[in-house]
C-alpha cells in the first residue's frame, strides 16, 4: 500500500530511536526481543506532537520490558498525549504486527478503521485499531486493546519502560520534567503506585522548555478531537 496515513504512538515508540527498530529491525538495548523491521525500512516523512481524546492506562505484564504496558482509551476522561508518525499504510500494518510478535509481511485492511473510528481485528493487547481524527489530510491511526481501562487489573509500568515513554513525551513535546511528572502521575497504573519524586527521577534528563512549549494547550501542539 501506497496511501499515507499517520501512526500514533503513546507508549514507547514516542521515543524516535525505539520507532527505528520497527522500521529498520534490531534489538533495543535493555529489551528482551529482537525486531524484523518493516518491509519498507523508510522514516517518516514527518513528525508531530498531538493530542488525542481519552486517555493512557497501564495494565498487564509487558513481554519486552516487564511491568504494565501502555495502553489508550478513548473513554477515558481527559486527553492522550501522542506522536504522530507519517508512515506507509503498510509500514503501519507492519508495526502493528511486530506489537504482536507476528511477521511484518500482511497488508491490512485498514477501511472500517477509518470509516467508522474502530476495527477489532483479533482479541489480542493491540489488535484494536482506532482512528481518532485526520490531520493535514492523512488518518491518524493507533492500536490498543479491545477492553476498557476498568476491565483490567492495572500494573504499573516498569522503571526503564517509564523512563522511555517520558524521554518520548519531552522529545515529541518539549515538556520539562515538571509538566512531564504531572502527566504521567495521573496515569492508572501510575497514579497509588509511582510518587512524583520517582517518577521524577525518570524524567530529570527532559531539560528545561519555554513555557508554551509546556503548556499542552499551546497552539504548537496539534489537538486532534
Amino acid at each position: 500500500m501506497n496511501d499515507l496515513v499517520w501512526y500514533v504512538a503513546y507508549g514507547s515508540n514516542m521515543h524516535a530511536d525505539r520507532l527505528r527498530y520497527y522500521l529498520a529491525g534490531g534489538r533495543p538495548a535493555g529489551a528482551a526481543r529482537t525486531y524484523p523491521g518493516c518491509r519498507d525500512t523508510s522514516p517518516p516523512r514527518r513528525t508531530e506532537p498531538v493530542f488525542l481524546d481519552g486517555g493512557i492506562y497501564f495494565a498487564l505484564e509487558s513481554r519486552t520490558w516487564t511491568g504494565g504496558m501502555a495502553f489508550y482509551d478513548p473513554r477515558l476522561p481527559g486527553r492522550a498525549a501522542g506522536r504522530g508518525y507519517l508512515l506507509g499504510a503498510g509500514q503501519f500494518a507492519d508495526i502493528a504486527a511486530q506489537e504482536m510478535a507476528r511477521r511484518p509481511d500482511v497488508d491490512l485492511d485498514l477501511t472500517e478503521a477509518v470509516t467508522t473510528g474502530r476495527a477489532t481485528l483479533g482479541p489480542g493487547r493491540y489488535e484494536t485499531l482506532v482512528c481518532p481524527g485526520v490531520l493535514d489530510g492523512h488518518p491518524m491511526l493507533t492500536f490498543t486493546a479491545p477492553w476498557a481501562c476498568a476491565d483490567v487489573e492495572l500494573n504499573p509500568p516498569a522503571p526503564r519502560y517509564l523512563g522511555i515513554i517520558a524521554s518520548g513525551l519531552q522529545e515529541a513535546h518539549g515538556w520539562d520534567p515538571e509538566t512531564l511528572t504531572a502527566y504521567l502521575a495521573e496515569r492508572p497504573g501510575i497514579r497509588g503506585h509511582w510518587s512524583p519524586d520517582a517518577i521524577r527521577s525518570h524524567t530529570s534528563g527532559g531539560g528545561t522548555t519555554s513555557p508554551d512549549a509546556a503548556d499542552p494547550n499551546s497552539s504548537c501542539q496539534r489537538d486532534i478531537r
